[in-house]
């Protein structure tokens, strides 16, 4: 789906989510046009489907991060208004790889990095497993937390 596809499916479930009276929908899904607006005013020219990936991306990561911040600070009603927002965002990204997916994803990695050092990898090959994981997850038209796919790496070369 390119980035002109996907913003008018963004402005089709706006009207949808007024015309409901759900007010956390249409207002993440407005923010959601916004950044991606503000992307290519930025970019100065109109987003590639990666681009607009990595815009939605960023708005979870940030909403993951507010969640928690909101958690600590014992404010649930704010943290499910986050937690509601990242729900709406993930509908416009591929699905997210579940864990075995992802733990066979490493491991392939590892072992193919490992063949082209001709030894095994230890932690100093961190950067070259993550790339070529990422690339695999691409490939795939698939996504994973990189925070999550970091700390199996990391387990992964520790074991």
């Amino acid at each position: 789906m390119d980035a002109g596809a996907l913003e008018a499916q963004i402005s089709q479930q706006i009207v949808t989510a007024m015309k409901a009276h759900d007010p956390i929908r249409t207002g993440t899904l407005r923010l959601i046009k916004n950044a991606l607006k503000n992307k290519a005013i930025e970019k100065r020219a109109p987003l590639t489907d990666a681009e607009s990936q990595q815009a939605l991306a960023t708005m979870i990561k940030q909403r993951r991060d507010s969640f928690e911040q909101f958690t600590q600070g014992h404010r649930p009603e704010l943290a499910a208004i986050e937690a509601a927002e990242i729900v709406v965002i993930e509908e416009f990204l591929p699905k997210a790889l579940d864990e075995a997916g992802l733990r066979a994803l490493v491991t392939e990695s590892i072992a193919e990095v490992a063949a082209a050092a001709g030894q095994k990898p230890g932690p100093r090959d961190m950067g070259p497993i993550m790339k070529a994981v990422q690339g695999k997850l691409q490939a795939a038209g698939l996504r994973a937390e990189g925070k999550v796919v970091s700390e199996m790496v990391k387990s992964a070369l520790a074991g």
